[in-house]
């Protein structure tokens, strides 16, 4: 009997919801324009579908639509955020701050702009992956332009205080970016009240298509400029080149207002599933440790490390459910997750941990049959190891002096 396929690695990608494929279908078909034509109805169709999805972007975090500018992800946002800051403010100063346990989207043009003569601050987290605001107030410097600190953590789900890091920011006259992939649309974003200058995300996180994505960028008090990282035509303000993808931006406006319209139903029906899980888990188990904070997290997330099992082991037995060992984004290297090392998980169980996430289409029998199938093969394979066999002796792993040859 083939056994079930169950997907639990919504913070990888979700599903895109009916709802919104409905939305989309026309623009591929009688409604194809180009909303860069001005001179007929085919672009003055297109031109609405984007401006409503504009509108109610800007609404979901407090913005107006003129501080919407589509891309083709999170990535792309990102990178525009912070290349785009760095070199228009680099007059003021050339020191940008972000953390460890930032995606790579956000790390990697960091280390770009080092490469290319600018000062860079990583801060540290602490085990739970928060960060501490003393230690952010005393890196910022008189040359520093841009903090630039996730909302909700891709891999272990950590919730960063985001008001008050942006209130730490505009105090200092600092320009603050928020990669806000995880949470935009599931947790309460105010751009004003957080004080946030420039917000990124991606439509394919929360029930939209992939390939399209959105970049806040600040109008007044400050007025946030940018220097493009790619020329050609104009568009989006000049801030983003290229001819706008109206089915993905008519997805977005569609998800989006669904995940506004939904949001306490799901994060409800996410949160109990979770729970459940963990619940299963920890009480079927033993030695399985919580990476993460214990209640300053996204709904979605559970990062679990089973020890005395490889997190690749795990995922060959679990081969009919979807979930990620390590980060979903850097999965093919067998080196353990930047993210937990950051956090000071130790290699062992940072290569034994599992992140289950959950999502609106996620059911209690898809859990319970993860749960049971997780069990089974944690069980199998310590069953096969001798380490779980001389820590259930008592024998301190960690104070044996292994001998090489």
């Amino acid at each position: 009997m083939t056994k079930p396929r169950i997907y639990l690695d919504y913070q990888a990608t979700t599903p895109v919801d009916p709802r919104v494929l409905e939305a989309m279908l026309p623009y591929f078909g009688d409604l194809f324009g180009n909303a860069a034509s001005r001179n007929h109805a085919f672009g003055w169709e297109a031109e609405k579908g984007v401006t409503q999805a504009r509108q109610i972007l800007g609404e979901a975090v407090g913005a107006s639509q003129r501080e919407i500018i589509f891309t083709s992800g999170a990535t792309e946002s990102n990178n525009i955020a912070i290349q785009g800051v760095a070199k228009m403010y680099a007059p003021k100063g050339k020191h940008i701050i972000t953390a460890s346990t930032e995606h790579k989207a956000v790390l990697d043009p960091f280390l770009a702009l080092q490469n290319q003569g600018w000062s860079i601050t990583i801060l540290d987290v602490d085990g739970d992956g928060a960060l501490s605001l003393s230690d952010l107030k005393a890196a910022i410097r008189p040359d520093t332009v841009l903090v630039s600190l996730m909302h909700g953590n891709n891999e272990v789900g950590t919730l960063h205080p985001i008001a008050e890091i942006g209130a730490i920011c505009r105090d200092a006259g600092v320009l603050f970016h928020t990669d806000a992939t995880q949470t935009f649309g599931k947790e309460s974003i105010d751009v004003d009240a957080m004080k946030i200058d420039l917000l990124s995300a991606s439509a394919h996180k929360l029930y939209g298509p992939k390939g399209v994505g959105m970049l806040y960028v600040r109008r007044r008090s400050p007025r946030v400029r940018l220097e493009p990282i790619f020329f050609g035509g104009g568009h989006e303000r000049g801030f983003r080149s290229g001819t706008l993808n109206v089915p993905g931006i008519v997805g977005f406006g569609k998800a989006i207002e669904i995940c506004l319209a939904e949001r306490e139903k799901d994060h409800a029906h996410i949160t109990g599933l979770r729970d459940h899980l963990q619940n299963r888990l920890n009480t079927e188990l033993d030695f399985v440790h919580h990476n993460g904070h214990a209640s300053e997290r996204l709904a979605c997330n559970l990062n679990l490390s089973f020890a005395y099992v490889e997190g690749e082991s795990m995922l060959l037995g679990l081969d009919n459910i979807a979930v990620s060992s390590g980060s979903a984004c850097t999965s093919a290297s067998l080196e353990p997750s930047y993210v937990l090392r950051a956090m000071g998980v130790g290699d062992d169980l940072a290569h034994s941990s599992l992140r289950f996430s959950l999502g609106r289409f996620s059911t209690l029998q898809e859990i319970d049959l993860a749960a049971d199938a997780t069990v089974a093969t944690v069980k199998r394979l310590r069953d096969m190891s001798p380490l779980y066999e001389m820590a259930m002796e008592g024998i301190d792993i960690n104070s044996i002096e292994w001998s090489g040859h």
